[in-house]
């Protein structure tokens, strides 16, 4: 089997309602390779002194910081974005961490919107930390639609350095998969991994829950080479207890490492080794 140089990391918001204390813990605990680290209303989760403590303590990497960029987080770090997105690159920096992850701008927020991809951009020139835009999904009420992001929630459409795909909102926008990630190519950089329906509901399921090729994709990456980071992000909100919610994530973490891995391509004697040069 070949097996990539990707590192699996468990977010800190796979464990929600505990804390981001509680999810070094587990990951260490469980065998995650890494956490990311999603800044939000947790104050640890700002702190990078208290983050730094944590990643000693548990003996457990920080691989990369979600930026605060939710509707619940508009207040976290900053009013301002582009100072969130500063401040998220400095705490990667200080960190170890080689990924921001950053969602596109909500339509309202009009002038962050209309220097979104120049500015992302100047930030990447600025910086060996990778900025990650990460795809997003149409909001939906009933039978209406709501174009919620810009430039869109389709981020293949606009020119970034890096994406990060996540299989959870191509469910949301009844999007394809595999077909999103083809028009990523190599500029795919980060992944987070989780489940949907297809529901209006951004619902991050446990992989192999739902009907997204959650499998299909592990194994293309595995037989790609892929370097960058897997992530875990799963909702865990409706486990009864933590024996539950922690047997949610090891059950993540089993079915990726299980499908993070290809077979070699069939050797005859004699032939060139191929799939150690990559060709």
């Amino acid at each position: 089997m070949r097996i990539p140089d990707a590192k699996v990391a468990l977010s800190t918001a796979s464990v929600y309602p505990e804390s981001t204390a509680a999810a070094f813990e587990i990951a260490a605990r469980l065998g995650y390779d890494g956490v990311e680290v999603m800044v939000w209303t947790d104050p640890v989760s700002q702190d990078i002194e208290a983050l730094r403590r944590l990643s000693d303590y548990h003996q457990v990497p920080i691989l990369a910081v979600h930026a605060p960029c939710l509707l619940i987080t508009q207040r976290v770090w900053s009013t301002d974005p582009w100072v969130k997105l500063k401040r998220a690159r400095a705490a990667a920096e200080r960190l170890g961490a080689s990924t921001v992850v950053v969602h596109p701008p909500f339509r309202w927020q009009r002038s962050y919107a209309r220097d979104f991809v120049s500015g992302i951009w100047r930030m990447a020139d600025e910086t060996d930390v990778q900025f990650a835009v990460e795809n997003m999904y149409p909001w939906r009420y009933r039978d209406r639609e709501m174009l919620a992001y810009a430039p869109g929630w389709d981020v293949t459409k606009d020119d970034y350095r890096h994406f990060t795909v996540d299989l959870s909102h191509t469910a949301t926008a009844r999007t394809e998969a595999l077909e999103m990630v083809d028009r990523m190519g190599d500029r795919l950089a980060h992944v987070h991994l989780a489940d949907g329906t297809g529901s209006g509901k951004d619902e991050h399921l446990v992989p192999g829950r739902g009907s997204q090729p959650c499998a299909a994709l592990l194994e293309r990456l595995a037989g790609n080479g892929f370097t960058g980071h897997v992530v875990v992000e799963v909702n865990t909100r409706r486990a009864m207890s933590s024996a539950e919610r922690e047997a949610d994530l090891a059950e993540a973490l089993a079915f990726t490492r299980l499908h993070l891995a290809s077979p070699r391509p069939h050797r005859v004697p004699g032939d060139r080794d191929d799939w150690m040069t990559g060709s």
